[in-house]
């Protein structure tokens, strides 16, 4: 069996997945949960286990060359692990629409697109549509951020 990127990306997304399901065991659940259809973990559980096995047939299946050592953009990882923390910082001071616009624009910018234009066509949409799949069809409570409570919007 010879290791490629995609079963070493598979494996490694098994772990994650396998944790993220084992997490998903301690949300509490409330009294009378047990009967009803959807609760807070079974989101959990269906995105843990659809994450594992995809993985394992990911590590079943990969495809692709072996592994071998090569020279990739570190720069860029590192820049986008930056640009994470920023985001989740972010998130408490201009809410989720504008950091989720501001994440994607910039991150599409850093992957090497050159039109920021593009970037925002890309996120606008895409962060105002979760947002109100979150709030409107999820009734997901997002704080709006410290920035708009202290303009009083």
């Amino acid at each position: 069996m010879n290791i490629t990127k995609e079963r070493l990306g598979g494996l490694l997304f098994l772990l994650l997945s396998l944790t993220y399901g084992y997490y998903a065991t301690e949300i509490p659940g409330y009294p009378g949960d047990e009967y009803e259809p959807f609760t807070a973990s079974t989101l959990p559980y269906a995105l843990a286990g659809i994450g594992a096995l995809l993985s394992l047939l990911l590590v079943l299946f990969p495809g692709g060359e072996p592994l071998r050592r090569e020279e990739g953009d570190w720069r860029r990882v590192f820049i986008l692990l930056g640009l994470m923390v920023i985001y989740g910082l972010g998130l408490t001071w201009f809410g989720f629409v504008l950091s989720t616009i501001a994440f994607l624009s910039v991150g599409i910018r850093v992957l090497g697109e050159p039109s920021l234009r593009y970037g925002l066509m890309i996120s606008v949409p895409f962060s105002i549509g979760f947002w109100a799949l979150l709030t409107k069809g999820l009734n997901v409570y997002l704080e709006p951020g410290r920035l708009f409570t202290l303009l009083g919007f």
